[in-house]
């Protein structure tokens, strides 16, 4: 599995994972509204956050068309690219979160989810959508692992009945592609209308430091994104 690391430090991994999620909602919730959430689901080895409207000019879904952007995210590239969807269509975020934190260390975390995607283990959630029935549009983003989509995204799927919905992918990555990531979703949603997926290069890690979408790189991306939407009429 190829994927990008935020540099180490001098803290336990314990305590910079904990700080990322905090950070990480912290920034989510900056960004706009975020959907509700239930508690997380179980775990299963596969054999067959609500603040208030941020007073921006990001566009709201209509009642005829309510829009969620659902997101895993471990470097924030992926993060990136769901609030450049959210300041052009509207919606609302929800970030998909492991019970459980993977390793920040990038050897651990290879291992991690190899094992996982070999078991076919789907981990639990900490919580899930409240009203998933709610949304006609649902943008689905992760970036790749392991040449496929994380083990959270997949559990995110077997949860949450998205039949009947415009289902969107969008994915990140090193340069290598989205893998099976795309195709999953489509098995998984058999009666949902799978949209043209989106696809950019996130960041690669160098000497321990990945590089995210950001500044110039970050504009780039946004040009991509509101072409892709446009394109697909969204």
């Amino acid at each position: 599995m190829r994927e990008n690391t935020p540099p180490t430090s001098d803290e336990s991994e314990n305590d910079r994972t904990s700080r990322r999620n905090l950070l990480g909602a912290a920034a989510v919730a900056g960004s706009g509204l975020l959907a509700g959430c239930l508690d997380g689901s179980s775990s299963e080895t596969e054999e067959q956050n609500t603040p208030p409207q941020s007073e921006d000019e990001t566009p709201q879904s209509t009642d005829e068309n309510r829009v969620l952007i659902v997101f895993f995210s471990r470097t924030e590239n992926t993060q990136a690219v769901a609030e450049m969807i959210r300041e052009e269509v509207g919606g609302e975020l929800f970030e998909v979160l492991p019970a459980e934190p993977y390793p920040v260390d990038y050897d651990t975390l290879v291992s991690q989810v190899d094992e996982e995607n070999e078991a076919g283990y789907t981990p639990p959630l900490q919580c899930l959508v409240e009203d998933i029935g709610a949304y006609d549009t649902v943008f689905f983003g992760a970036p790749t692992w392991d040449m496929q989509l994380p083990p959270p995204m997949k559990t995110f799927l077997r949860e949450h009945d998205l039949g009947g919905k415009n289902v969107v992918p969008f994915n990140t990555n090193g340069g290598y592609g989205v893998g099976s990531s795309f195709q999953t979703i489509e098995d998984r949603c058999p009666n949902a209308d799978v949209r043209e997926g989106f696809s950019t290069r996130g960041g690669l890690e160098r000497d321990g430091v990945y590089l995210a979408i950001k500044e110039d790189r970050r504009e780039e991306v946004r040009a991509e994104v509101t072409d892709w939407l446009q394109r697909i009429r969204i």
